[in-house]
């Protein structure tokens, strides 16, 4: 049984799934989403309205009569492989339209690709309509496509990603989200739950809550009842009867307030918190708070609250002027944290970052040899609390069921595709996909466990 690799980006969404056949002569746009979960739940978006205009989608490039690609443009490497992807797509099928965070630098992708058909913004979902409306005119069939659209998922039935905000305040230096995706941006909270209670009503039995500061939602309306919008959402959610997970939560003091809502199973025990460094001169230079200290004190104050709870979080190494003894320190703390779940950045440069300007850029060779050091402190963390869980009984969502009759599952401590998986190898018969069932561990992995049904 394979096990997730340590190098697994946190920043990736799952893989995009494409089902509906379109019919006979129907206009059809194929989708190439690239990015975060907050891309994804975009390009749903966009698929949603060409689905309600009458438009098939296409789940290939031959089958297609424009493409669609979806673009990331967090890191260096993720805007290479979004000039990449834009290539294949033009060489497949020749009629592009780029939209997402890369498409913020238009120039930078038409100096690469000038034959693409437009390109336009981040969420500039009328721009892209009208890219699609000029490229592939619409032609609907009265009796079969004009219907209410209820919504094209790009991941499996029974988990569904909810973007609550938009944008992000926080001015990280090595961050350019706030220049190419604005200010934070909350939607309204009746909006958000009326989204939320249509995908439970249609069989979703997991809410995947994200945004660029989930903690800070709400608190750009001016005139607000509550101080922190978060809290009252987070119970008006967990009271659908879905699991709830809490993504890209800001540590923030108030999340403390959140924590009590996990032990009384309102939503699922599970923080996931950009911490990115701990020694406090290295978040002074990423203008982060530098009180990891006191971060510690508040995970200490979370697990007393709620013992059950996993911290996800994810880290930078390697960056500008980042010491042997700041690395060290990132090291020690995380030894004292053991957070149950981490992803990894090596620091890169991204055009239009304060970042890129600061001295003592690290080499190379150095940031590569520090994230195999942290990445196998994680590990031995991972490895550790996981064999704990051995004798275990807990619930676990079924992810996939293969030929063999082996069950891909999660437990409450695992998103998808970011963190670990629960595998029951036999006695899977009656089993389906997105049923949620009890199971005891009976052995774990460096990643993963395996268990047998109760």
């Amino acid at each position: 049984m394979s096990q997730n690799p340590p190098s697994l980006r946190p920043d990736l969404a799952p893989t995009a799934r494409f089902s509906d056949a379109p019919r006979a002569g129907q206009p059809t746009i194929g989708m190439v989403s690239l990015g975060c979960p907050k891309a994804l739940v975009d390009s749903e978006r966009i698929l949603t309205r060409l689905r309600a205009e009458g438009y098939g989608i296409s789940p290939d490039y031959s089958g297609a009569d424009a493409v669609i690609v979806n673009t990331c443009g967090f890191l260096d490497s993720a805007k290479a492989e979004s000039l990449e992807a834009i290539g294949e797509a033009l060489a497949e099928n020749g009629r592009v339209i780029v939209t997402g965070c890369l498409g913020a630098e238009p120039e930078y992708i038409t100096g690469a690709h000038p034959k693409v058909l437009a390109v336009t913004g981040p969420h500039q979902y009328e721009q892209v309509l009208d890219a699609v409306h000029k490229a592939v005119p619409p032609d609907p069939d009265p009796f079969i496509d004009l219907l209410p659209a209820t919504g094209v998922s790009l991941t499996p039935r029974h988990y569904s990603y909810l973007k609550i905000s938009e944008g992000c305040n926080h001015k990280c230096k090595f961050c350019i989200i706030p220049d190419m995706r604005g200010l934070l941006t909350s939607r309204p909270a009746k909006a958000v739950l009326r989204e939320a209670e249509k995908l439970v009503e249609s069989g979703v039995r997991e809410l995947l809550v994200i945004s660029q500061d989930t903690s800070a939602y709400g608190t750009d309306w001016k005139d607000r009842d509550e101080k922190f919008p978060i809290l009252s959402l987070a119970r008006d959610l967990g009271a659908l009867g879905a699991w709830v997970r809490m993504h890209y939560v800001y540590p923030y003091p108030h999340v403390r307030e959140l924590v009590p809502l996990m032990a009384d199973g309102l939503v699922l025990p599970y923080l996931d918190i950009p911490f990115q460094h701990a020694h406090p001169d290295t978040l002074k230079r990423m203008a982060r708070p530098a009180a990891a200290a006191r971060t510690l004190d508040e995970i200490a104050a979370w697990r007393d609250m709620c013992p059950d709870i996993t911290l996800r979080s994810t880290f930078i190494v390697g960056y500008p002027g980042e010491t042997e003894e700041e690395f060290q320190t990132l090291l020690d703390w995380m030894e004292e944290a053991q957070l149950d779940r981490v992803g990894c950045f090596q620091y890169e440069n991204v055009d239009g970052a304060r970042s890129n300007a600061l001295p003592d850029h690290v080499p190379a060779e150095v940031k590569q040899e520090r994230w195999d050091r942290f990445m196998e402190k994680a590990q031995a963390i991972s490895e550790a609390k996981l064999a704990a869980k051995v004798g275990q009984q807990m619930d676990v969502i079924i992810d996939d069921i293969d030929a063999e009759g082996i069950a891909t599952c999660r437990t409450k401590a695992d998103a998808p595709e970011i963190d670990g998986n629960l595998f029951i190898d036999e006695g899977t018969e009656g089993l389906s996909v997105g049923e949620i069932v009890t199971v005891e561990v009976d052995e774990a992995g460096e990643y993963d466990l395996w268990g047998r049904r109760i």
